[in-house]
């Protein structure tokens, strides 16, 4: 009573005519992911590895949290003393890389998925796809189009993590206060002027979260990624997965582990320490005069004096 669908075969003839077609653009594609990988593994690989230890915690130091900072000399100085300081490298390179290409593409789509409901609607149920797809399906087509080697892990990496850059852009795009928006106009800023001083600014701890989240699905492809023979620790937990070596697995799998806390806890958004103006939905931004003892100027029961006691001027606190 069903008719049968072969949709198998026309997937197959749509890659045939991609792979004889669009060869040269693949061709550039992998030719330039594959240069910044390794151009990134080389940096890492570069200096010697106590000096990449310091180097990693005094990030932590600048990012204000001293606990991380320690934990960073104890966390990759075990890396290195699995003997697994290359692997880790490659794949830290891996996730950068991939990281960077989801975020420069994510954020635009991002902020006109805020500018545009009907782009939103579009792009909606291609990020659902995205995201529900089990990972290992990302590995057939981009093997098709990459050969095996570190660039179809880059590729899967990029397209399994790049949803979570559009959705929280998005959000905190729309997240901003209307009247902030109203504000920036009135004072007439150019459209690219309230994006670039006013919402990315108050948007950015949200963007930030969804590239704290790019990192985190990239690091879990790294695994996935060492079946393309994408090198790093991923193949080095394949490879104890196919030869049931239960100690190597481990090492393999806790180095990942080690590195993706440090990833986290570094990109994760710090709190905004800034008092003054809020854009949550629903907030409202009161200015009130104080006099130098904490009592509202406006609230004295004495005569008006904006100047306070002994002729000091009032503080102007905004809440």
């Amino acid at each position: 009573m069903i008719p049968s669908i072969d949709l198998g075969s026309w997937a197959e003839g749509a890659v045939d005519w991609l792979r004889t077609n669009a060869a040269p653009l693949f061709d550039g594609i992998g030719a330039a992911l594959s240069w910044l990988v390794l151009g990134v593994t080389g940096v890492l690989e570069a200096p010697p590895i106590p000096v990449l230890i310091v180097v990693l915690a005094l990030i932590a130091v600048v990012r204000r949290r001293w606990g991380l900072a320690v934990y960073a000399v104890l966390a990759f100085g075990l890396v290195a003393a699995m003997e697994l300081w290359q692997e880790t490298m490659e794949s830290l390179a891996l996730v950068l890389v991939a990281t960077a290409a989801a975020t420069v593409i994510g954020v635009p789509l991002g902020i006109l998925a805020a500018r545009s409901a009907v782009f939103s609607a579009v792009l909606r149920p291609i990020l659902d796809f995205l995201q529900t797809t089990p990972a290992f399906v990302y590995l057939i087509p981009t093997v098709f189009f990459f050969g095996i080697g570190v660039v179809p892990g880059v590729v899967a990496t990029l397209v399994f993590a790049v949803a979570p850059a559009v959705r929280f852009t998005e959000l905190g795009i729309r997240q901003v206060d209307s009247g902030v928006r109203e504000a920036a106009d009135a004072y007439g800023a150019s459209s690219w002027q309230r994006l670039r001083e006013v919402e990315l600014p108050l948007a950015s701890a949200t963007i930030m979260a969804g590239v704290n989240q790019v990192i985190m699905l990239a690091l879990s492809m790294v695994v996935v990624a060492g079946l393309a023979g994408a090198g790093g620790l991923g193949s080095v937990v394949t490879s104890a997965v196919t030869q049931l070596d239960v100690a190597a697995g481990f090492e393999g799998g806790l180095a990942v582990v080690l590195v993706a806390i440090y990833l986290d806890r570094v990109t994760a958004a710090a709190p905004n320490k800034r008092r003054g103006f809020r854009s949550s939905p629903g907030s409202s931004q009161r200015t009130r005069r104080t006099d130098p003892s904490g009592t509202d100027a406006g609230e004295s029961s004495g005569p008006a004096n904006n100047l306070g006691e002994a002729g000091t001027s009032p503080t102007v606190r905004v809440e």
